[in-house]
């Protein structure tokens, strides 16, 4: 019988990206897509909340009502998990990425709030609800700095590579030399 991509076939390679490499795919993935969902924890348990983010760099970026139950989730509990996603064709096409870290709410008063929010573009709200372009909101401004990313892509079989690719911050050693943790 033939097959379409016959790289998928098998066990899946383990060689790791460099990791300029693995970061250009994930700002390609961040860049391209403009929903993720957001889990959270509160005290009825997970919540999960399909969300519209901008992003900076590896921090994903969006604004809420400060009474929602995601922004009363994150004040009681920091930590969140996010998922992006490229549409699904099949196997070969699979893209995402779990993004790890803690949310910060930020308001103009913030010392990071000139830093994130040029970055998130309002202005596409405000032409759809008929609103000002001269009164822009003044947030609250969630952030996500991103402190381990977890990159799937199928297509990476082709040449080698695991198709789950693990990139850690800064500060967590040589992300080429650690071993997945999901």
């Amino acid at each position: 019988m033939p097959v379409t991509n016959p790289w998928l076939a098998g066990p899946a390679p383990k060689k790791r990206l460099d990791r300029a490499l693995l970061e250009e795919r994930i700002a390609n993935l961040l860049s391209s897509q403009n929903m993720c969902v957001l889990a959270t924890t509160g005290p009825d348990g997970p919540l999960a909340t399909p969300v519209r983010y901008f992003h900076l760099d590896f921090a994903v970026l969006f604004t809420a009502s400060a009474a929602s139950p995601k922004m009363r989730n994150i004040a009681a509990d920091p930590r969140v998990s996010i998922g992006v996603f490229a549409p699904l064709v099949g196997q070969a096409s699979s893209r995402g990425a779990q993004l790890f870290g803690r949310a910060r709410i930020l308001t103009p008063g913030d010392p990071d709030f000139a830093h994130y929010w040029p970055a998130y573009r309002w202005q596409s709200d405000h032409v759809e609800r008929s609103r000002s372009l001269d009164d822009p909101p003044a947030g609250p401004l969630v952030v996500v700095d991103a402190d381990r990313i977890v990159y799937t892509e199928h297509w990476l079989r082709r040449d080698g590579y695991a198709p789950r690719q693990v990139w850690t911050g800064p500060d967590d050693g040589d992300q080429d030399q650690r071993s997945e943790r999901t």
